[in-house]
């Protein structure tokens, strides 16, 4: 889990740098999970709180701490981390669960094509600014 939702984001992070300072408006997302906040996973009325998955949320508490590091490391790129909801990918797949991965990512592409004066550094959800 931390190989792919960490170390991979500063692995292709890193890589992407030189083309990002050359861009016009760079922006990165990050898709992170509300099931890496601490605000979510210790607030009894949000579903994250039942969820015993210590290594994912981890790893997702990484990745947006990460975006946030990186945010301020690097003040001309917009980086931005995203709880993208409950999706219908392989992963759900075993629960049933989830919406259409278009819907999710509606979000995604949100942030991406942000404005040079849109937000950095922030943990948002379809909508807007969530603890962390």
């Amino acid at each position: 889990m931390f190989d792919t939702n960490a170390v991979g984001i500063v692995r292709v992070t890193e890589a992407a740098l030189p083309l990002l300072r050359r861009s016009a408006n760079p922006t990165v997302v990050t898709v992170s999970s509300s099931a890496g906040s601490f605000w979510a996973v210790t607030n009894p009325d949000r579903p994250e709180f039942g969820l015993p998955l210590a290594l994912y949320s981890a790893s997702k508490a990484a990745a947006t701490m990460l975006t946030v590091q990186y945010a301020k490391a690097h003040p001309g790129i917009k980086f931005n981390a995203l709880e993208p909801g409950t999706t219908a990918t392989d992963m759900t797949a075993a629960f049933g669960i989830g919406r259409p991965p278009a819907e999710s990512a509606a979000t995604v592409v949100r942030l991406a094509t942000l404005g040079p004066d849109g937000p950095t550094g922030t943990f948002q959800d379809e909508r807007g600014d969530l603890p962390w």
